[in-house]
């Protein structure tokens, strides 16, 4: 699976604003000069962010994009979804093999494997809010359940494939 442009792009513009929640509305462009994004993808990105409610637009010289709820409120899940509209691409649905062979009607013993995973990557992603990034990496990695980088590197003494049991 492959989180594609559009998802990496809403997460962070929703960050973004997440950070700087107390200083009022920003427009688009500022976010894209920021973030050193295109700022025509940051535009339809935050139209998207927009329409699904994450975010809110005001209109006027001091218009701009603000967060819609807290950043606590707003899980990663609910910025990928309005970003992307799914979490994980079910190649069945989405690329079929053959259109009889990967029908609903068909029975596959594949599909359920994808739809559980789809389940799972959305369940991890839900119970992660833009207020949990809004910390350092190694916090954030103990938020989510990730040991700390020095202790998920391999020791140097060799690879672990290699080790005797």
């Amino acid at each position: 699976m492959r989180i594609t442009t559009w998802a990496e792009y809403g997460v962070i513009c929703a960050l973004n604003l997440a950070k700087r929640s107390d200083l009022g509305p920003v427009n688009g462009r500022e976010i894209a000069r920021q973030e050193r994004l295109p700022a025509d993808y940051v535009e339809q990105i935050l139209l998207r962010l927009r329409r699904a409610g994450v975010i809110a637009s005001t209109r006027g010289a001091r218009g701009g994009y603000v967060l819609a709820k807290p950043p606590a409120e707003i899980s990663i899940r609910d910025v990928i979804h309005a970003s992307e509209l799914e979490t994980f691409d079910l190649h069945c649905v989405s690329h079929p093999v053959e259109e009889e062979r990967c029908s609903a009607s068909h029975n596959c013993s594949i599909r359920p494997v994808w739809v559980m995973l789809q389940h799972r990557i959305d369940d991890v992603l839900q119970g992660v809010s833009l207020a949990d990034l809004l910390h350092d990496e190694p916090t954030v990695r103990e938020r989510v359940g990730l040991p700390s980088v020095e202790q998920s590197r391999p020791e140097k003494s060799g690879l672990p494939i290699l080790e005797t049991v």
